[in-house]
């Protein structure tokens, strides 16, 4: 029995040894007090003033540091979607597409933070706003599932996901976060369409799928107004995607069976 759970938990080392990493941060920052903890976000921010003085590390750093609220709250829905991404597409890539999610996310929403203080559309104090947390990185593995749901689900899960992104960066207009969480979720769906075949499906892994869609929407809508506005816009986004879909297919089969119909004799 001993062996078969540690069987089961080599599957998620890779989950595990993080969320191992985050619990021992954050009980490490609880214990050391409100100041210190505040000047280790500061300094582990990837914000302009940062990255701007050079701090890369700030990059890989961020990514265990979070002010999302207690770790409790958050760590079990965190822990059921990259389990299911690391079962799915194993470790290396688990790591892969969160790397990806999580830096490339910031880099792109740096540069355009930096081009819209340069032109003039910000003002100056958003250098120094605070950025840390793993929520690229996670919505980024949330991305790629999109290339492991079965085919007759792909196409509204697509679209309601990417739905849910423009719903969640409109309707909170002037928060950079969700720009950059809109970033993440194409940046996993590109990566996770390289990854080749996902392993197979079992009754565990749909539920941690409904547990880690649960918090990947959480994640990107946490405010009353982006709640209505997502859900609004990731019903029509989803409907839509599985309607279109479904009549490329079915063009498709009519013209398979135009091309094989049987000619006339002359």
């Amino acid at each position: 029995m001993v062996s078969a759970v540690l069987s089961r938990l080599g599957r998620v080392r890779v989950t595990l040894g993080y969320s191992a990493l985050l619990v021992a941060v954050a009980t490490a920052l609880v214990m050391l007090g409100p100041h210190v903890r505040d000047q280790v976000i500061r300094h582990m921010s990837t914000n302009l003033r940062n990255l701007g003085d050079g701090r890369i590390g700030t990059l890989i750093g961020s990514a265990f540091v979070n002010e999302a609220g207690p770790i409790y709250v958050w760590l079990p829905g965190l822990v059921a979607l990259l389990a299911l991404g690391e079962l799915l597409w194993h470790g290396r890539r688990l790591v892969v597409a969160f790397v990806v999610g999580h830096i490339g996310a910031t880099l792109l929403v740096a540069a355009g933070l930096a081009v819209s203080v340069a032109v003039g559309l910000l003002s100056m104090s958003i250098i120094d706003v605070t950025d840390v947390g793993m929520s690229y990185g996670a919505v980024a593995v949330l991305g790629t599932l999109t290339a492991a749901i079965p085919v007759r689900w792909r196409a509204a899960w697509t679209g309601w996901w990417l739905a849910v992104a423009v719903g969640s960066a409109a309707a909170s207009a002037g928060d950079f976060t969700n720009v950059g969480h809109g970033i993440a979720l194409v940046l996993g769906m590109l990566v996770g369409n390289r990854f080749g075949h996902p392993a197979h499906w079992t009754r565990a892994r749909y539920a941690l799928l409904a547990v880690a869609a649960s918090f990947g929407y959480m994640i990107m809508a946490y405010t009353e107004l982006s709640l209505v506005v997502t859900a609004t816009l990731g019903v029509i986004g989803a409907f839509g995607a599985h309607f279109v879909a479904r009549w490329r297919r079915v063009r498709a089969g009519l013209q398979v069976a135009e091309v094989h119909r049987p000619q006339p004799a002359g």
